[in-house]
């Protein structure tokens, strides 16, 4: 969640430490013996009316059996047995004027915090899902007690001085101030917490008490809305507000009052709608999270209004995030933010991938599939999110389930049992002292594992079951009559076995194929009582089994796997690992990495006696790897460099600088597109040529992408007359934003030239300082060579700085979308004012002698 700006209490950067595609394709028909042949189905689009093409399956109807998943939901129901219900309403009955001698909790739930009252709501959804997949009453019980003291609460709202309806553990006045232009912080998404956690009580363990409470809450929030003109109303939207149209929407789902749905649609955020209906990403900048909640609610929208908008958004916006936004275990953001579509290596750091991202993202992307069932990407990347990042969210050795804010991909991030205020990026919660956003959606997540792996056709004919993912578990298809059991010890293995315990009928088994399995030399194996099915089984497809189905049937899948190295899209120098589902991570135990190791993927080997587990070397010492979601309470790595085969010596890339009009400059070697003079850049002359000029006060050489791609060593040069010195003014600038560059200053305020690379994850910036700044009014040579863990910086082909202790390679910069000349990658800094020309970049470092000829000719 973002930070508040102008509120009283702390915020979430005081209570938290602060640092710095799947093929589509039509189904297909598996025939086993005594299974009928037929074509396979038409591709399924979204139902008529908005009603979803499948139907989710009760949490009672589906039991998890022994393995990870149920393990991670067996720690969280152990702390939703034990937390203090009385110790998260003694603000909410403080505020509503009832007395409380509990002890205040800490962290995000502290007294003096604004967001106070979301975990309540959590806490009501995690019980109520608890008690539907287990049966047991204990959550049952203590759902009843909160939600009774919740009403309590409610009906003392209107003497505390409160509209009737009101609920919350903060005051009303908060509301005021949000209408009067101001950005508290997140009061509604505060409320939906809570709304969306009364809903859950009354669908899941029937509590019509949370119902009656729950409609108070929503006839306050359309007497509040209501009245507020439409441009006020979307102005107030800036502010996260959680998912306040999903609630609503699905309020009027269960009651039809038309009442809810027109307060849902009130909560609309057309700056982020528009752009998507028109198919436009937009998102670089914006707070992720803050996002996501807003389209997990179109996709209720569309199935309450039939409107096709609303899929629609929400299809290209998870279609975008995933595709364009998303890193190599499935989340996304970095610093809570979106970036640039396609930066990943350039916005690597211990703050990327916040969990509650993902948690939204896997509702919407399983609401997309019930719509779209062709769409197999859907429950693909479930799965890959599912266990690179949501499964390994919480602390295995914590009793009560503790889950981690952020999943770290820079070198080195690490999951630590440190929880509380003050702590790492990567530490876990704790009981009482935590209580953040993830905190939260961690309650949910880890007691609903069973909602996503089993879905069935609804009314439609054939009946079919879905099996989406290989989870060991049980499902009692009631309408068929029908019990399943699987049994597997995915992924750890690659296969799965299907049996049906009891009942009997004719029926399809659809079975997802991950779109993983891509070696066509070992292709995905499907059997029916051990026979193999005749029809090819197809990565990125439902293989489909029809027949008459006896107790005692099996249906065996064999899921083959092999390593995959996956290139980042800004710098295909840089990989992930992945086995099967799983991505692989480095053990770095206590050791910290300075940067991302360089791996060599010919020494990968897998680890006799083990099934997901290898070694390579990285650096040059062996490194173990083992999958990502098993890694905890020690240093990891998920993005490696890999050395770039050796090409001829040679410039790859030259701009002379000198044709004097327009305002495109070629690459003479061809191999690059034309620089752009732009902002005021212009031609001059002043007797030695033509030239590039700039004025300093915004005129800049904007250079194509991909100038350093793949170099692990490189010389720069370039030829420059600075007519007035500006501290941090830019000769040139290689990078993507101002944490990812390669820069030359003039001068830096210290009054002396500098040479500098950086990753965003990277601690502090690798530096070589001249003893002076360039000289002012005549043409200067400057070049700068990167290699070997060296950089030297030369002015007029004489050496004036080297730093022989680089961290970085000029490896990790990968495709450098925003290059320039005389322009800095961060806004606040000056233009150069004087003039460019003859830039060139070699893909070796030159020798002093080299550089001293380029000088002179």
């Amino acid at each position: 969640m973002p930070a508040p700006r102008d509120t009283a209490g702390p915020s979430r950067r005081q209570i938290l430490v602060t640092a710095t595609t799947a093929t589509t394709a039509a189904a297909v028909t598996a025939v086993g013996p005594a299974a009928t042949a037929h074509a396979a189905a038409p591709a399924a689009g979204p139902a008529a009316g908005g009603a979803p093409a499948l139907a989710a399956f009760d949490l009672s109807e589906v039991r998890l059996l022994e393995g990870p998943f149920l393990a991670n939901m067996r720690r969280t129901c152990s702390y939703l047995l034990f937390v203090d219900i009385d110790r998260l309403l003694h603000t909410f009955r403080l505020t509503a004027g009832l007395p409380s001698s509990a002890e205040p909790c800490g962290g995000w739930e502290a007294p003096d915090v604004q967001l106070r009252g979301h975990t309540t709501g959590h806490l009501l959804s995690a019980l109520a899902q608890a008690h539907a997949n287990t049966g047991d009453s204990a959550y049952t019980d203590k759902g009843r007690a909160l939600v009774s003291a919740l009403a309590e609460c409610q009906r003392a709202a209107p003497a505390a001085g409160f509209t009737p309806g009101y609920l919350s553990a903060f005051p009303e006045s908060v509301f005021d101030q949000l209408e009067a232009g101001g950005k508290p912080w997140a009061p509604y998404y505060t409320l939906h917490k809570i709304m969306a956690g009364l809903l859950d009580q009354y669908r899941l363990s029937g509590n019509r008490e949370a119902l009656t409470v729950l409609r108070g809450m929503a006839a306050w929030a359309d007497a509040r809305t209501a009245s507020l003109p439409y441009e006020r109303m979307q102005n107030l939207l800036k502010v996260e507000f959680g998912g306040m149209n999903d609630v609503l929407t699905r309020l009027h789902q269960e009651t039809g009052d038309p009442a809810h749905l027109r307060t849902a649609r009130r909560f609309d955020h057309e700056e982020l709608y528009a752009p998507l209906a028109a198919g436009r990403d937009e998102l670089a900048g914006r707070h992720a999270n803050t996002e996501i909640a807003k389209i997990v609610g179109t996709v209720p929208s569309f199935e309450a209004t039939g409107e096709s908008r609303y899929l629609d958004i929400a299809d290209t916006f998870w279609t975008t995030v995933v595709r364009r936004h998303s890193y190599a275990i499935g989340g996304n953001s970095n610093q809570e933010l979106f970036g640039p579509p396609d930066e990943i290596v350039s916005r690597l750091s211990e703050v990327t991938c916040e969990n509650c991202n993902s948690y939204n993202m896997l509702k919407l992307g399983r609401h997309l599939f019930l719509h779209r069932p062709d769409r197999t990407e859907f429950m693909d990347h479930y799965e890959w999110t599912l266990y690179n990042q949501m499964l390994g969210e919480q602390d295995p050795d914590s009793a009560h389930g503790f889950v981690t804010y952020y999943t770290g991909l820079w070198a080195s991030s690490r999951r630590e049992p440190k929880g509380g205020l003050g702590s790492a990026p990567g530490s876990y919660s704790g009981d009482y002292d935590n209580f953040s956003c993830d905190h939260g959606t961690g309650l949910e997540t880890h007691t609903k594992f069973a909602d996503s792996v089993y879905f069935r056709s609804g009314d439609r004919q054939p009946p079919a079951l879905y099996v989406n993912l290989f989870i060991p578990s049980e499902v009692r298809w009631r309408a068929q009559g029908v019990t399943i059991r699987q049994e597997t010890r995915y992924p750890t293995e690659g296969n799965t076995r299907l049996t049906v315990t009891a009942g009997r009928g004719r029926f399809a088994l659809r079975i997802r194929i991950p779109a993983w399995v891509a070696d066509t030399r070992h292709p995905a194996v499907l059997k029916v009582n051990g026979h193999p099915v005749t029809t090819r089984v197809r990565p990125g497809t439902y293989a489909t089994v029809e027949r008459s189905w006896r107790t005692g049937d099996t249906v065996d899948l064999v899921l083959p796997r092999t390593p995959v190295w996956t290139p980042a899209p800004d710098n295909p120098q840089v990989t992930s690992l992945s086995y099967g589902p799983l991505v692989l991570a480095g053990q770095y135990g206590d050791t910290t990495l300075a940067t991302l190791p360089t791996i060599r993927p010919s020494s990968l080997r897998p680890v006799p006696g083990t099934a997901t587990r290898f070694t390579a070397l990285a650096d040059g010492s062996p490194v173990r790897l083992r999958p990502f979601h098993e890694v905890h309470h020690q240093r990891y790595n998920v993005y490696w460099a890999v050395t770039p085969r050796r090409s001829r010596e040679r410039d790859v890339a030259h701009y002379p600088l000198n044709e004097g009009t327009g305002t495109a400059a070629a690459d003479t070697t061809g191999a690059f597109a034309a620089a752009t003079l732009a902002a005021g850049a212009g031609w001059a002359d002043d007797g030695t040529g033509p030239a590039v000029s700039l004025d300093g006060h915004g005129g800049h050489v904007a250079l194509p992408a991909g100038l350093l791609r793949g170099l692990d060593e490189v010389t720069i040069s370039v030829r420059v007359r600075v007519d007035a010195l500006a501290a941090s003014a830019r000769v040139f600038d290689f990078g993507y934003h101002k944490d990812t560059y390669l820069f030359l200053a003039a001068t830096t305020g210290a009054g002396r030239a500098r040479a500098a690379l950086k990753i965003a994850g990277m601690e502090r910036e690798d530096f070589v300082d001249a003893n002076a700044p360039l000289p002012v009014g005549r043409w200067t040579h400057v070049a700068l060579t990167l290699g070997g863990g060296t950089g030297v910086l030369h002015v007029d082909g004489v050496e004036v700085g080297r730093n022989p202790a680089m961290v970085a390679s000029p490896l990790l910069l990968g495709v450098t979308t925003r290059s320039y000349l005389g322009r800095s990658q961060n806004s606040t800094h000056p233009y150069l004012r004087g003039a460019v020309r003859e830039l060139r970049v070699h893909n070796r470092v030159l020798t002093a002698n080299e550089v001293a000829a380029r000088a002179a000719g």
